[in-house]
């Protein structure tokens, strides 16, 4: 953990008990479903969700995602790239999360504690880079209540551990920017394993910044832009604008600086996936669910209901 403070107050532990299973039911259901088939995470063609009915991850073919392929654990939050499924649930210690990290045979690779409720988590196409994002109370900054987010990455050929972006430095237009009240959420892989692109807040504002692994170095890209995306081929980034009072989906060419508002019209609180080359996925309440939904990544066309759920991950051939 960074300097600043850690704790959890009685309102982190209220959302907790009020949001899902107790660590028990969890604890019966965090093991891959044995009512269908398991998750075959090399199969490319598919995508994964969180299913809100009981909490598992399911997976159905991209083309088709009415039949259901296979059935995994239970997550709050999950991700799957290359092998690795990463799977954000609650933890034994009262109020307390883990991100659990299972291998193509599903077998629960590695746990970590993260220090916050589930809000994100990506796993790079390589498999090897597993990132989370949580809210957490107790910042001394904070007032009323209030929560602020943490984002962090494991290297699981390594073992490096970056508890959080905090750590980092930040520079914004050039400038160091080291700010009390620095957030950090949505992380995204390039190809490489060493770059990624996240979401930085402070003083009111919001960033889409560029950081490096290796140097632990963010600098600014534009502002007012989160929760971002990178595309298979690494050339444009999805991620959710404020416009007036909501967040709208909009794809930016990283070459050409051109940003495009997508034509999903609805308010979108959510980390957009890719689901293919041209496609984006993501999750808005419908009808006080939550619901998948696709819509071209060009601008163009409508966006299409998929079914109820969330965390939707298309999957792709393990990166060599």
């Amino acid at each position: 953990m960074t300097a600043r403070g850690k704790a959890f107050g009685a309102v982190l532990i209220t959302l907790t008990l009020a949001g899902g299973l107790g660590y028990a039911g969890w604890q019966v259901a965090s093991a891959p479903g044995s009512e269908g088939p398991p998750l075959d995470l090399g199969r490319a063609g598919s995508v994964l969700y969180v299913d809100d009915r009981d909490g598992r991850v399911r997976q159905v073919a991209a083309a088709a995602p009415g039949e259901v392929l296979g059935i995994g654990p239970a997550c709050q939050r999950a991700y799957a790239a290359g092998g690795t499924l990463a799977c954000l649930r609650p933890a034994a210690i009262p109020g307390g999360h883990e991100i659990a990290v299972y291998d193509a045979e599903l077998t629960e690779r590695k746990v970590l504690r993260v220090w916050g409720t589930p809000s994100r988590t990506r796993v790079s196409a390589s498999g090897k880079l597993v990132a989370w994002t949580v809210f957490r109370s107790g910042d001394a900054y904070l007032f009323g209540g209030g929560f602020s987010t943490t984002a962090g990455v494991h290297n699981l050929g390594t073992g490096e551990h970056y508890d959080s972006l905090e750590e980092f430095e930040s520079t914004v237009d050039g400038k160091v920017l080291d700010a009390a009240d620095r957030n950090f959420w949505g992380i995204t892989f390039a190809a490489d394993d060493r770059t990624f692109y996240a979401t930085m807040a402070s003083g009111g504002r919001t960033w889409l910044m560029r950081g490096d692994l290796r140097t632990k170095r963010l600098e600014s890209v534009r502002d007012n832009a989160e929760c971002p995306s990178l595309s298979p081929d690494g050339t444009r980034l999805a991620y959710k604008k404020r416009v007036g009072e909501q967040w709208r989906l909009h794809v930016l060419g990283l070459a050409t600086g051109v940003e495009t508002a997508l034509a999903e019209t609805a308010n979108v609180d959510d980390q957009p996936a890719w689901l293919d080359a041209g496609t984006i996925g993501y999750a808005r309440s419908t009808d006080g669910r939550p619901t998948l939904h696709a819509v071209p990544a060009d601008g163009s066309g409508a966006p299409r209901a998929l079914r109820s759920g969330s965390s939707p991950a298309a999957l792709a051939k393990a990166a060599s």
